[in-house]
């Protein structure tokens, strides 16, 4: 189930230095959608905190193909370690489509959560 996503998300890590204050790509993230299309995004990290998470990025790759809901996802970093949405992204999420609290996401302990247990005492429940 995830090792297309891993693979994709795998495939645009690519960690750069873009200006003395701006470097990303050291985090990706892979999303597969009810369609069964997948997204992917990186990391902008800013000295003045403006960037972004590579969860933000895939997620917003899919809005602009008209898509919301997200069924499962991965976060990696350039060293192939999985990672956890961090608070902003998760709430980002929760909020694109009411399903998506269903989503399942695979952490570094091979354990599949979904967006809902990562979330706990939702305000819009």
């Amino acid at each position: 189930m995830f090792e297309k996503l891993t693979s994709e998300a795998s495939k645009v890590i690519n960690p750069k230095e873009y200006s003395r204050f701006a470097e990303g790509g050291q985090v990706a993230a892979a999303l597969e959608t009810v369609s069964g299309a997948i997204y992917t995004g990186i990391c902008i990290d800013t000295a003045c905190s403006m960037g972004f998470c590579a969860e933000h990025a895939a997620a917003a790759d899919m809005l602009k193909h008209g898509e919301t809901q997200v069924v499962r996802m991965v976060a990696l970093d350039k060293d192939g370690n999985y990672l956890s949405p961090c608070g902003r992204c998760r709430e980002f999420l929760s909020q694109l489509d009411e399903k998506n609290s269903e989503m399942e996401i695979l952490l570094a302990n091979g354990n599949v959560y979904t967006l809902r247990e990562l979330l706990p005492f939702d305000w819009k429940n």
